[in-house]
């Protein structure tokens, strides 16, 4: 099965957000990365919305054709928001809960499931049963660590995304040299969390601080079904354009 991208827009928010206009506008941003490719629409709706508003996951819900996957702390307040959107619209197709410090810069490590079970249990019980018909997907973000994996499958998630903040920074450290040993004990780390996750039933995820350079050996890992990506895409599209630089990651990700 071909690996799926999943291109979060968050940043074009972002530019916009510092003018508090219009431009540039995220529904577009959705539209030239479907036409790139892109399967999969990812925004993460923050409590202090720093960058994504509440009316930009409602046009999306609306309009976008990809699925959509929203981001969210697991909050009542948001739960509550993507309740309302799956009951007025077609998404979002899949949610994924996120860790969320309004003093962070962007998302830091992974959801706890472990240290609060029963709360996970409830919010993905509640998510699944939204709608009429099929539920949404339910991702968990979180580190590559047997323990978490374990918890979020007792919690009922469908789907793992580790975090690769970590093989990240591995990866810049090392230069990229495969052979480096932290870099190689890294990827052994992810592919023995991929192959535990896969083991249980649940789609596994990767993203966080994947770019041009370090995304290969992730979209090979054995079973990976979505990668996703915002930041090196959305820095890329600054001087080539979305459209094109959803393409050259999608190359990436299939070659």
């Amino acid at each position: 099965m071909p690996v799926l991208l999943g291109v979060n827009i968050d940043h074009v928010a972002t530019v916009r957000q510092a003018r508090r206009g219009d431009e540039p506008d995220p529904l577009y941003a959705a539209f030239e990365a479907q036409l790139a490719g892109a399967e999969i629409i990812t925004v993460h709706l923050r409590e202090d919305r720093r960058h994504i508003q509440d009316h930009d996951v409602q046009r999306l819900a609306a309009h976008c054709q990809a699925r959509l996957n929203l981001e969210m702390g697991a909050t009542d307040e948001m739960v509550g928001i993507a309740l309302s959107l799956r009951r007025a619209y077609a998404g979002p197709q899949m949610v994924t809960l996120v860790p969320e410090k309004r003093q962070e810069l962007t998302t830091e490590g992974g959801l706890d499931v472990r240290g609060q079970a029963a709360r996970m249990k409830d919010v993905v019980a509640r998510l699944k049963a939204a709608g009429t018909g099929a539920g949404m997907t339910v991702s968990a973000f979180i580190e590559a660590d047997p323990a978490q994996i374990e918890a979020s499958h007792a919690a009922g998630f469908d789907a793992c995304e580790f975090h690769t903040g970590p093989y990240a920074a591995a990866f810049a450290k090392a230069g990229g040299d495969l052979n480096f040993a932290a870099l190689k004990a890294e990827l052994a780390r992810l592919h023995d969390a991929g192959h535990r996750c896969r083991a249980l039933g649940m789609r596994l995820h990767a993203g966080h601080a994947l770019n041009y350079l370090n995304v290969r050996p992730i979209a090979q890992m054995p079973g990976m079904a979505e990668l996703h990506i915002g930041h090196a895409i959305i820095s890329r599209a600054i001087f080539v354009g979305l459209r094109a630089a959803t393409i050259e990651m999608k190359r990436l990700i299939e070659g």
